[in-house]
Formats: structure tokens, C-alpha cells, sequence
């Protein structure tokens, strides 16, 4: 069993990135922008209704606070001002999953600061501290080996581990850096075989040729990959056809 998730809401005002609609039919968790990097109220509560009408579970997505670099552009924020912001994030987000009779159910970082919690002891503590203020035990999402997901280890928060079917890897199992070439992988079928790969072989090839082993929960295909909602559905028919159930992790 694997969970299928993608990233929603991720538009502002009338500006929109993200085939929501598309997207939330394939997918079984939703990690949908709560302002900082992309989002607006309206956007969330949408969202959040769509998601809700469908089964599919609610994730805050949180990022440092660059709507106009998208969260992608490495921040330095002190930790208790990183915390208070990730709480604020999770909070406005589960006002609208709850007007919708859903709850969020997990946390998962977007961006430069999902990169920079794989290494960063401070930075990653700071995110479990913001989650655990929010209230609640929610599970945080993350890379497998991070220090992110030893951070909510550690605070009794569950550790969920993901991959990513339309990313490179290093031969370290970290993401490549979106400024490098090949970072992204584009071609659809590519992106079908690497997900089934992870789900039944439980590796990939990095980008150096070698194998890696990532045993993951969830699989992450973006929502603002071009084609991003047909890319998910193939991925699903795939993972269902290789004899893999395909369901929420939280």
C-alpha cells in the first residue's frame, strides 16, 4: 500500500497554478498551500471542500514566507519565529478543513524549507516545535533520513516517509537542486516507472546510475508539473495494475 500525494491550492487571487479539481480525483492526500508560499483564503476553503466531497486527506503545507519566490528561496528565520509561523499556517488551514467536516491530518514543509530540514538540526526542530504548538499529534511528511523526521521523532510526533516520482536523487537519497539539470523529470512514462519502482522495489536510480533504497509511505507527483493531473492518473492506474492498493497514510 502507498498513499498518493500532490501539491494544491497552490495559485493567489486570480492567478491559479494547480489543477485542483483534476488533481483531487487521482490523488488520496492533499498538500494544500496555506498562504506563505502560494494560497489565499478563498483558494484553502475550496480546497479544502473539494478535498473533503472526495475522501481525500488534508495536509498543511508550510513554507517560509516568499510568496513572490514561491518558497523555493533559502531563508534565514530565527527558530521561534519559524515555529510561530508554521502554527499560523496549520491553523488557518484547519479552519476551512473543519468548516468542511474534515480535519488536517498532517504537516508537510514545502519548498527551500523541505530541503533545508533534511540537514538543518535547528530549522527542523523549529518546524516540530510549529506543529506541536498548533495542537494535536499530526504526522509530519518528510524525506526519509532527514533530520526533520528524527526532529518529530523525538517530540512523539509520527514520522512519515515519502519519494518523489518526478525528482532526481542524489546518490546521498537527497533531492537534486532544482538549479541543477535533470533536477525535474518531465517525461510521463519516466515518471510512471520510477513510482512503480518505489512502491514495489522500494528504490530508484539515482542520478549517477547507482541504486538507491527509499522505503517510502507516500509518493509526491507536483501539482505545477506541466500535465501534472494526467502524469498522476497514469501513475495511479500503474501503481493499481502492479498489484499495489493505493490509500491514504494518515
Amino acid at each position: 500500500m502507498i498513499d498518493l500525494n500532490a501539491d494544491l491550492g497552490e495559485g493567489f487571487g486570480r492567478w491559479t497554478l494547480t489543477d485542483d479539481e483534476a488533481l483531487l480525483s487521482v490523488v488520496t492526500s492533499a498538500n494544500v498551500a496555506c498562504g506563505f508560499h502560494a494560497g489565499d483564503p478563498s483558494m484553502m476553503r475550496r480546497v479544502c471542500d473539494l478535498a473533503a466531497e472526495r475522501g481525500v486527506r488534508i495536509g498543511a503545507q508550510v513554507s517560509y514566507r516568499d510568496l513572490a519566490g514561491f518558497g523555493r528561496r533559502a531563508m534565514d528565520v530565527p527558530p521561534d519565529e519559524l515555529a510561530a509561523e508554521v502554527a499560523y499556517q496549520i491553523g488557518a488551514l484547519r479552519v476551512f478543513a473543519e468548516a468542511a467536516g474534515t480535519a488536517v491530518t498532517y504537516v508537510k514543509p514545502h519548498g527551500a524549507l523541505y530541503n533545508r530540514t533534511v540537514h538543518d538540526e535547528e530549522q527542523a526542530r523549529a518546524v516540530v516545535a510549529g506543529v506541536t504548538l498548533a495542537g494535536g499529534s499530526l504526522p509530519v511528511l518528510g524525506l526519509p533520513g532527514s533530520r526533520l523526521l528524527a526532529a518529530a521523532a523525538d517530540s512523539g510526533l509520527a514520522p512519515a516517509r515519502e519519494a518523489f516520482a518526478d525528482r532526481a536523487y542524489t546518490a546521498q537519497g537527497t533531492l537534486v537542486s532544482r538549479r541543477e539539470p535533470h533536477a525535474v523529470v518531465t517525461d510521463p512514462d519516466t515518471v510512471v516507472r520510477r513510482a512503480v519502482r518505489f512502491a514495489v522495489e522500494g528504490g530508484v536510480e539515482a542520478i549517477d546510475g547507482t541504486h538507491i533504497a527509499v522505503t517510502a509511505q507516500s509518493l509526491c507527483v507536483h501539482g505545477d508539473t506541466p500535465g501534472a493531473a494526467r502524469i498522476a492518473a497514469r501513475v495511479r492506474a500503474a501503481l493499481e495494475e502492479a498489484g499495489v492498493t493505493v490509500g491514504a497514510f494518515a
